[in-house]
């Protein structure tokens, strides 16, 4: 077993590292790359979708981002005690037509030993938004760049 740092306990410190990973990681859209930072056992409940292992996670990434169009993700700690993370997220992207929505969420995450996720909740909420309201502009796929604000600071 691969261990995928930083592993728990978390401190406030690593609890944010890991968040970071998690956010650069899905702004990659790369499903099998992704799918790594999870147990092979992991359960999501991702609205009203539950997803078991890693090969689940997989299709579920892959047709995610089939449908939703130039994504771009901002997570941020909400919350974290030894081996569970609480964030809140918000994600922007477009639909084929061509409508853009900011979608707004908190997740609940569970770890392992390794540092592998083996729990996520996922609750998410979306708005319709113009192309001219959008609040995420780097380019992607790729992680946001450091200098780019961050939840708190855009007023989300």
């Amino acid at each position: 077993m691969t261990d995928r740092p930083p592993l728990p306990p978390f401190t406030e410190a690593t609890a944010i590292q890991k968040v970071r990973a998690a956010e650069n990681g899905w702004n990659g859209r790369d499903p099998e790359a992704v799918s790594l930072a999870y147990s092979e056992d992991t359960t999501w409940r991702n609205r009203d979708t539950f997803v078991t292992g890693r090969a689940e996670v997989v299709a579920f990434l892959a047709q995610k981002w089939e449908r939703e169009l130039d994504y771009r993700l901002i997570k941020e700690l909400w919350s974290y005690t030894a081996d569970r993370i609480a964030v809140r997220f918000v994600y922007e992207c477009r639909d084929a037509a061509g409508q853009w929505y900011r979608s707004h969420g908190n997740e609940n995450w569970e770890f392992d030993e390794h540092g592998l996720m083996r729990v996520r909740k996922a609750s998410i909420n979306d708005q319709l938004i113009t192309e001219a309201d959008r609040l995420f502009h780097w380019d992607a796929p790729g992680p946001r760049p450091d200098d780019h604000p961050g939840l708190t600071e855009l007023g989300l």
